[in-house]
């Protein structure tokens, strides 16, 4: 029950949190954003959970894990239910308007904050052990 506890919260912090920026990047936001925030949470937690990782590593990681969520979101969402969320198609480097390379690298900057504030919040609420991070 601890367990499932914890990772609610996660998912909702994540999900707050993602909703959030994107009311600040584009002053509106949809539901569906939250979901996704809160699974992107959840996953990038994850990884310094099972890898011993560098902080940059896990930043790569979460990067891809990001952009690869977006992109699936976006598939379903903008391009088979035509809800047209977001497009990008007007950015550099994007695939079918649903993820662009200038976004990945602000994915890349914005993953370390959500990993120390994960990290923050399973050891200050969730009592687990304090990560020490490794720079290389």
């Amino acid at each position: 029950m601890k367990t499932a506890f914890k990772y609610f919260i996660l998912f909702s912090v994540g999900g707050l949190l993602y909703m959030l920026l994107e009311i600040w990047y584009s002053n509106h936001t949809h539901w569906t954003m939250g979901l996704l925030g809160g699974i992107c949470f959840i996953l990038i937690g994850l990884i310094d959970s099972y890898y011993d990782l560098p902080l940059y590593k896990q930043m790569i990681l979460s990067t891809i894990i990001i952009t690869s969520l977006e992109f699936a979101a976006g598939t379903i969402l903008n391009l088979i239910l035509k809800l047209n969320l977001w497009d990008y198609s007007t950015f550099p480097l994007n695939i079918l308007g649903q993820v662009c390379l200038p976004f990945s690298a602000l994915w890349f900057l914005i993953s370390l904050p959500a990993i120390l504030l994960d990290d923050w919040i399973r050891y200050t609420f969730f009592g687990e052990t304090k990560y020490h991070y490794k720079f290389f």
